[in-house]
């Protein structure tokens, strides 16, 4: 009850002011959240999803068979590849048209969330168009939402891409 009522909220409070968030219902609601910035310092964009651990962890135990346990894993490099390997197969971007590879950097358990980082290094310049196409979870959950958020030079946008829908364009 409490992580249907949480993911509930977290939807609400990406789109709503405070004052808007009406009271939920009470059902399932499947969410994942990818923050994509260019960094321009660093000149590389850095990617970070949010997925609800239970949801990510059901996913990866139906692809590989095996009990997966992400926030104590017997195993931590294993886990990880695991995370990453899923990520990077059902996160794709493109920039400025040239599609581009994830460096994974790692993974962290907050709550009930599952956070993973990845970056696209020596990205010279801030792309003008970012294409994404975003399936995270598609194959567990038919009610799936994934929110995403991009940000070049201080330009923030986003959109909400909800099952089977799958692709967004950013042009900035």
């Amino acid at each position: 009850m409490v992580i249907v009522l949480h993911k509930w909220l977290m939807l609400l409070c990406s789109f709503l002011p405070a004052h808007q968030i009406p009271v939920p219902e009470v059902h399932p609601l499947y969410i994942s959240v990818t923050e994509i910035n260019y960094n321009a310092t660093d000149k590389n964009m850095e990617i970070a999803c949010k997925v609800f651990a239970d949801d990510f962890e059901k996913t990866l135990a139906s692809l590989h068979k095996t009990k997966v346990d992400l926030t104590a894993p017997a195993d931590k490099a294993a886990a990880g590849n695991m995370v990453a390997g899923y990520v990077k197969g059902h996160l794709l971007l493109r920039l400025d048209g040239k599609p581009v590879t994830l460096e994974f950097l790692g993974y962290e358990k907050e709550s009930d969330v599952i956070w993973s980082y990845y970056q696209v290094p020596q990205t010279a310049t801030a792309p003008r168009k970012i294409d994404i196409v975003n399936t995270l979870l598609f194959e567990s959950f038919d009610k799936q939402i994934n929110l995403m958020h991009v940000s070049v030079a201080g330009n923030r946008k986003s959109t909400r891409l909800d099952y089977p829908e799958k692709e967004a364009s950013f042009s900035f």
